[in-house]
């Protein structure tokens, strides 16, 4: 009678398992009588591992991707109106927003700020795509991706936040719908890349955060440290005050506006050094300029020994120039050079008001 043996074929595995699905065949040879027990590797694959799901069963990455190519969609609108000179849109409070798009804010180290939120939202955008398995960058990463979204999430945040706060204590009163947005855009896309994360790798890596925080915030200080003034530094020298001669023919327009504004006692002020309201003259014209309540805030010179003249302190002047406009309902304060029908609109000034001179 013939014996029966078995052999048992044993794989050594790797540690990562392969993709595909063990199952095992049954063979029996019919001279030996031996049974063999073979492990083979299905042609199934084994699907990959789901992306982590949002709040609104989005995918993270995606719905970051979405948010940074919003963001890339404003900063390159803004881009392009600084370049070009163009005036903005501002859907919400009028042409106010333009005072703010155009002040010293608007730079960073020489450097328009919506082209620095262009390479941000765009990093944003290509890092999630990156991330959600497009391997748009090759070399790079699970572990980097998040990294690098981690860093660049909390500056924008961070940089928001100092914004926000520039613009309730510079800008007091006025409505800037793009910086609300960018803001709104930066603090979500922080939040989404926290989540993504996890809490447990967020508080092993808060110090690092932190130090990222500081930096955006004392580089930002050293920016704007003068800002607040256009003044340069005086300690030890003095300038006399001079007359900018205003070389630009005011339009019927702007000389209606001007009549207007000094009807209703709104009040420029300015400094004789300050480009700005030498630019905000030029854009009323000579004739009308002649017109407008002007108050020189430094008629006695600036520099060491010369101070502020007390119609400009009173009022509380931080930046030149500034335009205090009493409308019917409410007080306006605007800081910065104003385009014409941002003041047309505080002033709630007709057209037809006046009639051409």
């Amino acid at each position: 009678m013939a014996s029966t043996s078995a052999a048992l074929v044993v794989f050594r595995l790797p540690l990562r398992r392969p993709a595909g699905r063990f199952s095992t065949r049954l063979q029996r040879s019919g001279m030996s009588g031996q049974v063999r027990f073979r492990a083979e590797l299905s042609p199934q694959e084994e699907p990959e591992p789901p992306l982590k799901p949002s709040d609104l069963g989005v995918p993270t990455s995606t719905l970051r991707a979405g948010l940074g190519a919003l963001g890339f969609l404003e900063a390159a609108y803004l881009t392009y109106v600084k370049f070009t000179g163009a005036e903005a849109f501002c859907p919400v409070g009028g042409g106010s927003c333009g005072g703010v798009l155009n002040s010293d804010y608007s730079f960073i180290f020489g450097l328009p700020l919506p082209l620095l939120g262009m390479l941000a939202y765009g990093s944003v955008a290509l890092l999630s795509l990156q991330q959600s398995g497009k391997n748009l960058i090759s070399g790079l990463g699970e572990n980097d991706t998040r990294f690098i979204l981690l860093v660049t999430t909390t500056s924008m945040a961070t940089a928001s936040a100092y914004f926000l706060y520039i613009l309730s204590t510079k800008f007091a009163g006025t409505t800037c719908s793009y910086c609300l947005l960018s803001a709104l855009l930066s603090f979500s896309l922080f939040f989404i890349t926290l989540k993504d994360i996890g809490f447990e790798e967020v508080r092993n890596g808060i110090g690092l955060q932190l130090a990222i925080a500081g930096v955006v915030v004392v580089a930002l200080t050293n920016t704007y440290s003068m800002a607040d003034t256009q003044q340069p530094v005086l300690s030890d020298i003095t300038l006399e005050p001079y007359e900018t001669e205003i070389t630009n023919q005011s339009t019927p327009l702007a000389l209606s506006l001007a009549k207007h504004l000094r009807s209703i006692g709104a009040k420029m002020y300015g400094a004789f050094w300050c480009s700005h309201c030498n630019e905000q003259k030029q854009m009323f014209g000579s004739e009308a300029t002649k017109v407008l309540d002007y108050v020189e805030c430094f008629p006695n010179g600036a520099g060491k020994g010369r101070t502020m003249a007390s119609e400009c302190s009173s009022v509380g002047i931080q930046g030149f120039p500034t335009w205090v406009i009493k409308g019917k309902l409410s007080l306006q304060i605007l800081s910065g050079e104003q385009d014409l029908q941002t003041l047309a609109e505080a002033s709630e000034f007709v057209a037809d008001e006046f009639s051409p001179s």
